[in-house]
């Protein structure tokens, strides 16, 4: 029965055993270390090369084709593109949110000073276009509509009768020199010097610089310098006595903002920056208050500028922007929280209370260089090129479209740039500078 048993087991497994028998577990490391898979770094340079190969086609072929799309559309069309950061938090809080009015305007608190019927109801010219004014020479051919106002006075007008024009230098950052002279000279080559008078603000006296000197004995009743003391202008405002009218900043921004709505307030009148360059008289405008529009693009939130300003004297306007000034955060410092951001808290205050707002002028009227390439005024600190070509066929040459673009418009805003000289031959010094000293010489 055993031996049946063996015979018949042994029956059985005959036909397994043409498999190979199973190998012996490994006795050492060095033949497990043979058995074992291949290691990645061993089968990485297979898989890199077939990559290589697979993505080898694409850089060849595609990706310069990809290229080729993106960069051709630069043969046909300009991109302008203007990119801007805000927090959140900070348009909500500042810009959003809408508090209520002071109360300037109710008839018990308007000064006696301001005659609030003749500024809203006088109005004889036509700022507001309706439109953007961004296509070709539209801002400049509107600018024209606004006729000049020939008003000489048949008497003498006591300096202190005329309207001010305020500026401000402050002499602790430069001196003043040529280059901030030419804002005087073209006050006195543009605007009535028998109905006007300019007012030239300064951290220090300024009457014994000699550029100055000359200007105040040649213009006793049409020039004259003052020194600022923000206690002595902020008397009779929500301001009073505020550690606000300390503020100032290494750029002259914050104080020069808020010195612009004081002697405003103060004088009344008219506030031009220093790096401005009169080309017309304002007269046709004086008949309503205004700020300007800050560029041709529309910013949501910093729509408008306060380089060229006008406000009569104890505006409820102005009383208006105190209160928000005291009520706000105080301004960051190089920003333009009392300027630009100011007057638009203002301005939405005002309409939401269905109170009549300031007017805004256009972009161009002040601000030419604030647009795209095809319309903005050229750079003034670049020189002409050869075609002598400014923009549409418009020639830079004299009585060109340039010139009679700038003889529309009512000031050209240079930002600040007073490092950079004005070069020889160039627009700014043919239709400008040339002309306010041939100008002044007529006048002698």
């Amino acid at each position: 029965m055993a031996t049946r048993d063996s015979h018949d087991y042994k029956k059985s497994r005959l036909p397994l055993w043409n498999n190979p028998p199973p190998s012996p577990p490994p006795s050492n490391a060095s033949s497990h270390a043979r058995s074992a898979p291949l290691s990645p770094l061993l089968t990485t340079p297979r898989f890199t090369f077939a990559r290589r190969r697979s993505i080898l086609p694409f850089c060849k072929y595609f990706l310069p084709l990809l290229l080729l799309c993106l960069a051709s559309p630069l043969l046909f069309w300009e991109p302008h593109i203007e990119t801007s950061f805000y927090s959140r938090h900070w348009v909500k809080e500042e810009i959003q949110e809408i508090q209520p009015l002071a109360g300037c305007f109710d008839p018990h608190r308007i000064s006696p000073a301001y005659n609030l019927t003749h500024s809203l109801h006088s109005t004889k010219q036509q700022v507001h276009a309706g439109l953007p004014l961004r296509m070709g020479m539209d801002c400049y051919n509107f600018a024209g509509t606004v006729k000049p106002v020939y008003d000489y006075p048949a008497s003498r007008v006591p300096p202190d009768q005329r309207t001010q024009y305020h500026t401000y230098w402050r002499n602790d950052l430069a001196g003043f020199e040529e280059r901030q002279e030419w804002l005087l000279k073209s006050f006195f080559a543009t605007q009535n010097v028998h109905t006007s008078r300019l007012i030239l603000w300064s951290n220090g006296d300024l009457s014994e610089v000699e550029i100055i000197g000359k200007w105040l004995r040649r213009y006793p009743d049409a020039f004259t310098t003052k020194t600022v003391d923000f206690e002595v202008l902020a008397k009779g405002t929500s301001l009073s006595g505020s550690d606000l009218l300390h503020i100032k900043d290494k750029k002259a921004w914050v104080d020069g903002d808020l010195l612009r709505l004081l002697v405003l307030w103060a004088y009344g009148g008219v506030w031009v920056d220093m790096d401005s360059l009169f080309t017309r008289d304002l007269a046709p405008l004086l008949d309503q208050e205004f700020v300007t529009q800050w560029d041709c693009y529309d910013k949501l939130y910093v729509p408008f500028n306060g380089a060229l300003m006008h406000f009569y004297r104890h505006s409820p306007y102005l009383c208006e922007a105190f209160h928000i000034m005291t009520t706000s955060p105080p301004p960051r410092p190089g920003t333009t929280d009392w300027g630009a951001t100011l007057y638009l808290k203002l301005w939405r205050r005002l309409v939401s209370s269905s109170i009549t707002p300031f007017s805004i002028l256009p972009w161009c009227f002040t601000d030419g260089r604030s647009c795209r390439l095809d319309n903005r005024l050229p750079d003034p600190f670049a020189t002409d090129p050869q075609n002598g070509q400014w923009t549409l066929g418009w020639g830079r040459e004299e009585g060109g479209g340039l010139d009679r673009a700038l003889g529309r418009v009512f000031s050209v805003h240079l930002h600040n740039q007073w490092h950079k000289p004005y070069p020889k031959g160039g627009w700014v010094e043919r239709l400008l500078l040339k002309r306010y000293d041939e100008r002044l010489k007529r006048r002698t």
